[in-house]
């Protein structure tokens, strides 16, 4: 195994007999294992009873794994309290905004604003970080487990909503102030105090946007704070162990920048043909990659989260077969577990780990996949995990992601905006910047994905998708930025609040873009407006705006409107377009930029990592790689069959 990366298991030692913790361990080392998540769903058996500490079954695990040379990453068991303690303090479940209590019965039962359950919640990280903080075979610790699964940031309870009103009173001040921000005069909506104002739901008609994005915002926060409990917990008691935590796929109800903060690596849990059977998409497109996971959607997420992490990511979680949780779950076509933990690897991960080293034969997930059978007997999965340590092996230290020429600048606060004022059913910021990333990449381009606070002066291209409310720094950050720009429609339409600028959009982009919004549509595909790019048929598919101002038009509508405008090196797109169109003209921004760029056939994509550019071929058919490779072998050919991958050594 190489020095820099490591490959990872998830173990549930609490499911099996302890006669099998150490041949489960030796055959994990077998495997080129290095790295076992363990504790992260067991309170019950952490504390069986109120009060009553049983950690010394976990020190035995954790002695077993540390005995084999296993690194062990702890988790905290919080997202799962155990059944006594919600009987204790039953107001610490969470409320849908349908004001049903969520209960007890499966996972994610709490409500994060809930003062009583983060003390509980103190309390048994601290138990854990006293007793094993030190431990030699504990290297790291992950908080919780995927912050938001099931819907579960936002909560509608009573904790919920005094902590919004504490919350509100410390960003307004006044009540006076937070009227006149929400534009209350509105329908008569002004409030006294701060004790009047409710949760928004439950109205008749729709709430006010800026009170939906406010709760966002707040019950963003409130994961940031719960959070931000453990680690301080842990940093004091375990020194030296890197915190993360398992983020999940085009999850956006809570700011990952910002609990970032308190984190030294971010990590996901990659599930490309679950993702894949949920993620909106054509049946043709889903049908070709049904047993091999879309050509992009890991690696968006390996670029997201390396950027969310500081340039440190990984993979706890890497489907090892078929799983259980969605509504159709294929399995992974031959060489695929092997492919995506190699591709995490190429974008930078420290660690891929698999979920989980043995499949369960009872309860909810009995029918998700893992490296071995209920049985014990390995899988197929078992084995190209082995395969995958032997090439690591025979490719050496892997090095840094390499930089990239290239950014999205990605904001979760845009997605609230959209989301809570859509003005079309069919407007999804998700699906904008994943087709952004998407024709990027067709490119064979290395893309960073960076918040609305990094510096940008270092990229040769930076694209920006609908961003309704652009903060300051990020607008000075684009007004200095002097490469090529790309502005999407919906940037700068809205304050902080919800408000439409006093210049309209794109508000502080104006003087950059030379442009001015002066009318906004949505409609449906069969409304599409037709463009006329580069003396090729175009459409804006869902969204358009009339324009106005010094910038040059570039392309416009078949009713005569501005399409796409250019002021200098600013390029703004009046309009949400089809993929032919958005690929086209990223693909001359890219050439105006001065960055290189390979169109690459259907399902091939690649990615450099240190002296080492990595091919991976999605299908549905067999490639020849040959006019791509910059470099020799040393892994794989030029001839890459569906699953297949190969490495070539390129001194850059």
């Amino acid at each position: 195994m190489t020095s820099d990366v490591t490959i990872g298991v998830c173990y549930y030692p609490e499911h099996w007999p302890e006669a099998m913790w150490a041949d489960d361990a030796k055959r994990m080392r077998a495997a080129g294992i290095s790295r076992v998540r363990i504790g992260e769903f067991a309170w019950s058996r952490f504390e069986p009873d109120p009060g009553h500490l049983d950690l010394d079954w976990l020190g035995r695990a954790i002695d077993t794994l540390h005995a084999q040379g296993l690194g062990v990453i702890l988790g905290t068991p919080t997202a799962t309290p155990p059944k006594w303690l919600v009987d204790k303090m039953p107001d610490m479940l969470a409320v849908g905004d349908d004001g049903r209590v969520r209960g007890f019965g499966s996972r994610r039962h709490y409500c994060f604003s809930h003062a009583g359950y983060r003390r509980e919640c103190a309390r048994i990280v601290r138990a854990l970080a006293e007793r094993f903080g030190k431990h030699p075979g504990v290297v790291a610790w992950q908080t919780d487990n995927e912050y938001g699964c099931h819907n579960t940031v936002r909560s509608y309870s009573e904790s919920a909503k005094l902590g919004f009103r504490h919350w509100l009173k410390a960003r307004y001040g006044t009540v006076q102030a937070l009227n006149e921000a929400w534009g209350n005069v509105f329908w008569s909506m002004e409030y006294r105090s701060f004790d009047e104002i409710d949760l928004p739901t439950g109205a008749v008609t729709e709430t006010s946007p800026p009170h939906r994005v406010d709760f966002d915002r707040y019950s963003s926060d409130q994961v940031r704070e719960f959070n931000r409990v453990q680690t301080e917990i842990i940093r004091a008691l375990s020194p030296g162990r890197d915190i993360m935590h398992n983020f999940m796929t085009f999850h956006v109800d809570f700011d990952h920048y910002d609990a970032m903060e308190d984190m030294d690596v971010a990590t996901w849990d990659s599930y490309p043909l679950g993702s894949l059977d949920v993620f909106p998409g054509e049946a043709a497109h889903k049908a070709a990659y049904a047993r091999t996971g879309d050509p992009d959607m890991q690696a968006f997420h390996h670029d997201l989260y390396r950027g969310t992490g500081r340039g440190r990511f990984g993979i706890m979680e890497q489907q090892p077969g078929p799983v259980n949780w969605a509504s159709y779950n294929t399995d992974a076509a031959p060489g695929l577990v092997r492919l995506w933990g190699m591709e995490g690897f190429a974008h930078g991960a420290e660690m891929v780990s698999y979920f989980r080293w043995r499949q369960a034969p009872f309860a909810q997930e009995q029918f998700h996949a893992a490296l071995n059978r209920p049985d014990n007997a390995p899988d197929r999965a078992y084995f190209e995990v082995r395969e995958l340590s032997r090439d690591l092996a025979a490719l050496g230290a892997l090095g840094a992601a390499a930089p990239a020429k290239v950014a999205i600048v990605h904001s979760y606060e845009a997605h609230w905006f959209l989301r809570e004022q859509p003005q079309g059913r069919n407007f999804s910021y998700i699906e904008q910047v994943f087709s952004l990333y998407r024709a990027l990449r067709r490119l064979g381009l290395d893309i960073d994905i960076v918040g609305p606070e990094a510096p940008l002066s270092g990229y040769a291209l930076v694209l920006l998708p609908s961003t309704p409310y652009v903060p300051p720094r990020l607008a000075a950050s684009l007004d200095a930025f002097e490469g090529t720009l790309l502005v999407m429609p919906r940037s700068g339409s809205r304050t902080a609040s919800h408000r439409i600028p006093d210049n309209l959009a794109p508000g502080p982009l104006a003087a950059k873009l030379g442009i001015k919004v002066t009318r906004v549509e949505s409609f449906r595909s069969y409304s599409a407006v037709p463009v006329l790019y580069d003396n090729q048929q175009a459409w804006f598919d869902r969204w358009r705006e009339f324009v106005e101002g010094e910038a040059v038009v570039v392309a416009q509508t078949g009713d005569g409107q501005a399409a796409l405008t250019r002021k200098d090196r600013a390029w703004y797109l009046a309009g949400f377009p089809d993929a032919g169109f958005l690929d086209r003209l990223v693909a001359r921004l890219a050439g105006e930029a001065g960055i290189e760029t390979q169109a690459l056939p259907r399902g091939l994509r690649s990615r450099r990592r240190g002296a080492h550019r990595y091919f991976f071929n999605y299908g549905p058919e067999p490639v020849d790689v040959s006019d791509f490779a910059g470099g020799a072998f040393v892994l794989g050919s030029a001839a890459l069959g569906v699953g297949g991958v190969a490495v070539t050594r390129e001194e850059r």
